[in-house]
């Protein structure tokens, strides 16, 4: 075929013609051709537009017009040479040829035979070959064609010549079967050409015919110009037919199935629309069908994850075809609904401004000013840096110090929605990661179940007590950490799997804040993907801030008494710091003012209080709580007259008073001492008070070093006196268990106290590990055990000098009005404590 040239008129064309036309056997030249092989016996249109090109078109229309044919080896070459031309080509014969104004032309060439390239005779400013003729072959002779009609004789009458081989012709009809077929697949090939190959009775004719048609790779249709033996070139050309024949009809599978699948999705939305449009029509509508469009609407308005949607679409199919009455449509049906109900991309926009957060830190607590930075550090980080990774925060403390409404309060700070769970007691990782759908009764785990009452997926959600799970503890089996873990850890929860869904769940976005009374038994794994932040506790002015900031108004309210009609002062809050509690937190001082507050309300409704009766309607009167009304009230306090207590329990020598930390705080401690007469042939040591193995080693270290610097610290005393006496260690508050080696110190001191006979100076506390050279060692809690100490009228702490660098977390008002004494050894701490090294003998 020919291009049409948009305006005839600025072309111009000139004809040729062929008859006629004889070789004269000289070198041709060579028209290298891209992504073309061509073929004898065929017309070849070829545009040219390289200049070497077209003088060569110029050279060869000016002579014979014949020029040589042959596919270029690599098409990406422009200008190929002779190492890059195809041996095996075609002469053609230019019959016609177009100019087109942008200077190139358009040929239509005849490709006549096969020939060899044998050698190259110039190659500028074009190419020039010598060539020599590849004759067609069958069975090593040359192949004479038998034209139609002819009956066992050659033609121009040369003689008789031999049937055509059964092969040949078997090859021949499969050929000319097989390209039919193709015909009728391939709308590129026209009908036409499938009647001119069943009329081709020539199979050397048929082959170049189906070479020059079909839509072959290169190098095949290459290989078929190559091929001079007739049968091997019909059977690679046979070859070649089956292969696309194959590709063909998988091709028309694919696409039959495709359009099968489009026909009956098009189908059911039919049929679908016109049974609901009848229904309506009727006023009739299926229960069962209302509700699997209400499920499919929800599902189609939700951006779900692609596996997810995977998942839910496989679901609602099987839901349509169950029966309502199954069992499992239920168990399909609610599956769905988790689905649906999930806030895959449902995230709330954080408040990142830092003035608005403080606002709202110090508007909901006093104090805590550490965590308040930690957290404005953590909105200047998303500030600069939006995609940054969920944090892990783990508040540790005893409890009332306000570890949950601190979370509370962070998620209103950054404008996040709030969800709480507990991890105490929690046993079995089924509670984290939800049953598996085989279960009777299966539901998600407390994490996905959190996510959907959040409503975002970007909450804060807080973990409570999650130093209480099961496998923290003895004979944990690990489940429920690992669970955790998957939970908590940034690296993998963005692909959280709960059991129940059974499609991952992207909890990356999610801030998680921890609580825990102790680090000790949170497994070490689970810890180190946490930021400890620690609450030790309040002090006595800080506990008076919260009583009137917080407490006191919201114990009115819920007691249904208006702030406008009762105070309490400043004097009745100290009184129920000081002798009706003795915590770190504030819990049980809420307590407590909510029963003064109950007391008075009784006394309102009943008329013996004047404070604006509702009963009465009398004139609202102001009463401030005082603290004779407290007492009056709630009876003496159970703490009351601590420091005398503290007194008391230290005028006798052999006790000394140490300082302990708990999971609920700090305590003082009493180590009392006694020694008498030994009642057998050795004389023993007794422990007693449920002390720990670590406390008990710390009672014969403390011996060990007070026997063997017995001239040092009671001169007066006898040497042998040890292997006359047997000595008892005994710790008060026996039905608590008690360990760990900061009562080394006071150990020692207990015992030298009794060895000397003087008392431990009143109000002086002491924590401290003891080593057997006399060293006191660092402890841990010093900022809890100086509240324990404020709390029990302690105004001296003694404390090794290690942990003087932990002073700074002590806040100031409590530093301004304890002494801390930091000593290196026991000498010093037994200076302090004793007033000196006594002389006097026990008695």
């Amino acid at each position: 075929m020919i291009e049409i040239v948009s305006d005839p008129t600025q072309a111009q064309e000139v004809e040729v013609r062929a008859e006629g036309v004889g070789a004269d056997g000289g070198p041709l030249p060579v028209l290298p051709l891209r992504d073309v092989v061509p073929v004898p016996d065929t017309m070849l249109p070829l545009a040219i537009g390289q200049e070497r090109s077209v003088k060569l078109v110029d050279d060869v229309l000016a002579g014979d017009r014949r020029l040589v044919l042959a596919a270029s080896r690599n098409a990406e070459v422009e200008a190929p040479g002779p190492e890059g031309v195809h041996d095996v080509g075609v002469v053609g014969q230019v019959v016609r040829m177009l100019k087109v104004p942008d200077g190139t032309l358009r040929l239509l060439v005849q490709a006549t035979a096969r020939v060899r390239l044998t050698r190259f005779t110039q190659s500028e400013p074009y190419l020039v070959a010598e060539v020599e003729d590849l004759p067609d072959l069958l069975d090593g002779e040359p192949y004479r064609p038998v034209a139609r009609g002819e009956a066992g004789e050659a033609a121009g009458g040369a003689g008789p010549r031999a049937d055509p081989p059964a092969e040949l012709v078997a090859l021949h009809r499969s050929v000319q079967e097989t390209f039919s077929k193709i015909v009728e697949a391939l709308p590129y090939l026209p009908e036409e050409l499938q009647l001119a190959v069943a009329n081709i009775d020539d199979p050397v004719a048929l082959s170049h015919l189906i070479a020059g048609s079909l839509r072959i790779a290169t190098e095949e249709k290459q290989a078929l110009l190559q091929e001079v033996d007739v049968q091997a070139r019909l059977r690679r050309l046979m070859a070649i037919l089956a292969r696309e024949l194959e590709v063909i009809s998988i091709g028309s599978e694919i696409q039959s199935q495709v359009q099968s699948e489009l026909d009956k999705g098009q189908r059911e939305y039919v049929l679908r629309q016109q049974l609901k449009a009848i229904r309506e029509e009727l006023g009739e509508e299926d229960p069962l069908e209302a509700e699997l469009a209400e499920l499919r609407e929800q599902l189609d308005a939700l951006d779900l994850p692609d596996v997810v949607e995977t998942q839910a679409e496989r679901e609602l199919h099987r839901l349509e075809a169950i029966p309502q009455a199954s069992a499992e449509h239920a168990v399909v049906r609610t599956y769905l609904e988790w689905i649906v109900s999930l806030p895959w991309n449902d995230r709330t926009r954080d408040d990142l401004d830092l003035k608005h957060a403080r606002e709202v830190l110090d508007a909901d607590h006093f104090g805590l000013e550490d965590i308040k930075d930690r957290i404005l550090e953590f909105l200047a980080v998303r500030q600069l840096k939006p995609d940054a990774r969920g944090t892990i925060l783990c508040l540790v403390g005893p409890p009332g110090v306000g570890k949950t409404s601190l979370g509370k309060s962070i998620a209103r700070a950054m404008g996040r929605n709030f969800e709480r769970i507990s991890a105490g007691g929690v046993r079995d990782e089924a509670e984290i990661r939800g049953h598996r759908r085989t279960y009777i009764g299966a539901m998600p785990g407390t994490i996905i179940r959190a996510m959907r009452d959040a409503g975002s997926n970007n909450p804060l959600l807080m973990i409570d007590e999650i130093d209480k799970t099961a496998s923290a503890g003895p004979g944990g089996t690990g489940g429920v950490e690992s669970a955790m873990l998957e939970v908590l850890d940034p690296e993998q929860n963005d692909t959280f799997r709960d059991h129940y869904l059974d499609v991952p769940f992207d909890l990356s976005r999610v801030m998680f804040v921890t609580t825990a009374n102790t680090l000790d038994t949170i497994p070490g794994p689970l810890r180190d993907r946490m930021e400890v932040i620690r609450l030790a506790g309040y002090t006595a002015q800080e506990k008076l801030e919260i009583a009137k900031r917080y407490l006191v108004p919201r114990q009115l309210d819920r007691h249904g008494l208006r702030r406008s009609w009762i105070s309490f002062g400043d004097p009745a809050l100290r009184t129920l710091i000081e002798d009706y509690t003795r915590e770190s937190g504030v819990r049980n001082l809420e307590r407590e003012i909510g029963r003064v507050v109950r007391k008075i309300a009784r006394q309102v409704v009943e008329g013996e209080q004047d404070v604006a009766s509702p009963t009465t309607g009398g004139k609202p009167k102001r009463m401030t709580v005082t603290k004779a009304k407290v007492e009056e009230l709630l009876g003496r306090g159970t703490w009351a007259g601590s420091s005398e207590m503290l007194r008391r329990r230290t005028r006798r020598p052999g006790v000394a008073t140490g300082l302990a930390w708990t999971p609920v705080g700090g305590d003082v401690l009493f180590v009392e001492a006694a020694a008498m007469p030994k009642s057998g042939a050795q004389p023993t040591l007794t422990t007693t008070g449920q002390l720990g193995d670590v406390m008990q080693e710390s009672v014969r270290a403390a011996l060990t070093w007070v026997r063997g610097n017995l001239a040092v610290v009671a001169p007066g005393v006898e040497a042998d006196w040890f292997s006359q006496h047997d000595l008892h260690v005994h710790v008060p508050a026996g039905a608590t268990p008690k360990d760990g080696p900061s009562a080394g110190i006071t150990i020692a001191t207990a015992l030298a106290s009794l060895l000397t006979g003087r008392e431990v100076e009143q109000h002086v506390a002491m924590t401290g590990e003891i080593t057997l050279t006399g060293e006191v060692l660092p402890i841990g809690g010093l900022k809890e055990k100086a509240l324990a100490a404020q709390r029990n009228g302690v105004r001296c702490v003694i404390a090794p000098r290690e942990n003087e660098r932990d002073v700074d977390e002590i806040p100031e008002p409590l530093r301004s009005r304890i002494d801390f004494v930091w000593v290196e050894r026991v000498e010093e701490v037994l200076e302090q404590a004793l007033g000196g090294f006594g002389t006097t003998t026990p008695g």
